[in-house]
């Protein structure tokens, strides 16, 4: 792995645990169970789908620069897509999705979607490294 991509995994390994003990410290405090609705499985998937995903970019990212968009927007989709299949046959067996499951694939998943659009932003527009040499 290249410095970039290093600096990204820290980057997102960090924020992501954070947001987990916090989301967990959140639950706790208003006496909510800590670990139910697959919260320890959105995160894994969140984090992997978003590290892979950035590293197909970052590595393509000359090759097919016209195209990054559009594999940006594919990803955003297969997330959704992981959602669907693996998440929400179980938050919706009552009927309805709650809040509470809603926001333990949701919160890592917008933590995830920020820091790789903010990354791969400063990445596409200062040619290649986006000041992570």
């Amino acid at each position: 792995m290249n410095r970039v991509t290093v600096n990204f995994f820290l980057l997102l390994l960090i924020s992501l645990g954070v947001i987990f003990c916090a989301h967990l410290f959140l639950l706790h405090f208003l006496g909510f169970p800590l670990f139910g609705n697959k919260i320890i499985l959105a995160y894994l998937v969140n984090f992997s789908i978003t590290f892979g995903s950035f590293v197909f970019l970052f590595n393509f990212r000359n090759k097919f620069a016209e195209s990054l968009g559009y594999f940006f927007m594919a990803v955003s989709m297969l997330k959704f897509v992981v959602f669907f299949i693996f998440f929400h046959p179980e938050y919706h067996e009552d009927g309805k999705v709650d809040k509470l499951e809603f926001a333990a694939f949701f919160i890592p998943y917008a933590v995830s979607l920020f820091l790789e659009t903010i990354v791969l932003i400063r990445l596409l527009n200062k040619g290649g490294s986006g000041g992570w040499k």
